[in-house]
């Protein structure tokens, strides 16, 4: 992974850990790469529970609880899924903040017919809505698709943690403790 994301994964705990703030990761195009991103960093221990990786169908809906009729409906790589994943993780760790990517990294389109480079990402908190972002990269390598959906992942994390609260704030996430 490129310096520049792990710059940028130290960034999104230290400000994560000045939060007060932990994360998770359910992963499926990018085969855990973020959540290896993450534990690489310094302190990851004190703000990174771990993930899942869910890189088929059938274990999106067996690991993270993601409904089968869904994915039907709308693909693996959609909005809908790309939420539930979210969702789904947060309901399953004590993370604070779980974030999920699905996308086609290459270098063919998947079986529903999405093209390579499609991505969605989402990341739930314990209250509030889902937040999510979708990126076409196009087609490029796997390795180019996935450092960019890693990019895109840290950057709707910063987003979210700037939305959340400043730090040294009450926070306003209740993690049920």
């Amino acid at each position: 992974m490129s310096p520049a994301l792990k710059r940028r994964a130290e960034e999104v705990l230290r400000q994560a850990k000045a939060r007060r703030l932990t994360l998770a990761t359910v992963e499926s195009c990018t085969s855990g790469a973020l959540g290896l991103l993450l534990a690489d960093a310094p302190g990851a221990t004190e703000v990174f529970h771990g993930g899942f990786i869910v890189y088929t169908k059938a274990n999106k809906t067996v690991a993270v609880g993601v409904p089968s009729a869904l994915i039907e409906a709308h693909t693996a790589v959609s909005r809908e899924v790309a939420e539930a994943m979210a969702r789904g993780g947060i309901e399953r760790c004590p993370a604070d903040i779980a974030v999920a990517i699905t996308g086609v990294a290459g270098p063919e389109p998947d079986e529903d017919g999405n093209p390579v480079g499609l991505v969605h990402v989402a990341a739930a908190c314990r209250e509030g809505p889902v937040s999510h972002i979708e990126r076409n990269f196009g087609k490029r390598t796997r390795e180019e698709n996935r450092e960019m959906s890693l990019d895109a992942a840290l950057g709707l994390i910063e987003a979210l943690l700037r939305a959340i609260n400043s730090p040294g704030e009450e926070r306003k996430i209740d993690r049920g403790t």
